[in-house]
């Protein structure tokens, strides 16, 4: 148990959390009842808060980062669980409340963990990750809503080309959705049309003021930007439509009215992927099993070591990563 290995640390310097690669031991861990070696991580907008220090994101340190982990079980003091089994866990709080997926090894509850689908392999799975995985829930959240139907009315998603929009884009295609691509970078087009984008939108159209009730353009959307792009969204959605709603990169402001809400029936549906239910996981992961097209799941990732995670911290924030990005653990 003495042997060593590497993690992605957050700590306290001078009151502030600062992260660094620390070794650590399987001593050192929680003492939870699954002990998991992990194989693939992924890199999440949160993640690059917490790597660059620019958010506080871990509400205790010491910490180990990392919000997402697809590996396999060692030791198991749980029935659920046994040596070999192939796992995902997303979300349960990761890097926040309890140690996360930057290490080689992590102990973690039994129920945080989900039974990796034969469907992917454990690259694939981090490929998709916590926003991949958001992406699949607020698809399911819009189809139960109703109101979205294959070839009929668009169905908007902002923020397109990163991990939830590239997710939701491939999605809602192979669905056979119309889909319009809100992004504010014009050379993601071929890529965003690739993934099954019918037509753009320029963020910048989004951004502006916003006016209670504006041209009803959208049946669904499926929304990871929030602040003044979500208000005008839900100003613009039809009447009786929908927005999923599950992240805050452009704020956590909403300056809109319940004019949408209250005169066409707009509803806004938040979208949590932390604490989701067993059974909402199991239908996220196996809505993106039969119908995720591996190929757009390639064309949309890139694989990095875990000594790439500083640089790509600023590059996540700074907007610059398209896709996903899945961090080489073993």
């Amino acid at each position: 148990m003495s042997e060593t290995f590497t993690a992605m640390m957050l700590e306290d310097v001078d009151g502030k959390p600062k992260a660094g690669f620390r070794q650590i031991s399987r001593s050192d861990l929680p003492d939870h009842d699954v002990l998991v070696e992990i194989s693939h991580s992924s890199l999440n907008y949160k993640d690059g808060l917490a790597v660059s220090g620019k958010g506080r994101i871990a509400r205790r340190l010491p910490m180990v980062a990392g919000i997402d982990l697809a590996g396999t079980v060692v030791e198991s003091r749980s029935a659920a669980w046994k040596p070999g089994d192939k796992v995902i866990v997303n979300g349960w709080g990761l890097s926040e409340t309890e140690w996360g997926g930057y290490a080689r090894f992590q102990r973690l509850k039994p129920e945080w963990l989900t039974r990796l689908p034969d469907a992917f392999s454990m690259e694939q799975a981090m490929a998709i990750g916590t926003a991949g995985y958001t992406a699949a829930l607020c698809v399911n959240a819009l189809e139960d809503w109703g109101t979205i139907q294959p070839g009929k009315g668009e169905v908007l998603v902002t923020g397109a080309a990163g991990g939830v929009g590239s997710t939701a884009v491939s999605l809602l295609s192979a669905k056979g959705y119309m889909v319009v691509a809100s992004t504010g970078r014009a050379e993601t087009h071929d890529y965003l049309r690739g993934l099954g984008a019918s037509s753009f939108l320029d963020r910048a159209e989004l951004a502006g003021d916003v006016r209670p009730l504006q041209k009803e353009r959208w049946s669904g959307a499926v929304d990871s930007v929030g602040s003044t792009t979500l208000a005008n969204v839900l100003a613009q959605t039809v009447y009786g439509g929908a927005v999923a709603a599950c992240g805050l990169a452009g704020g956590a402001d909403l300056p809109g009215t319940v004019m949408p809400h209250i005169l066409r029936s707009v509803a806004l549906i938040g979208v949590d992927s932390v604490h989701a239910p067993q059974a909402r996981r199991d239908r996220a992961w196996q809505t993106l099993a039969d119908h995720l097209d591996r190929e757009k799941l390639a064309a949309m990732t890139e694989v990095h070591k875990m000594s790439e995670l500083p640089d790509l911290a600023g590059k996540i924030l700074a907007g610059a990563v398209r896709g996903r990005i899945v961090i080489e653990i073993a």
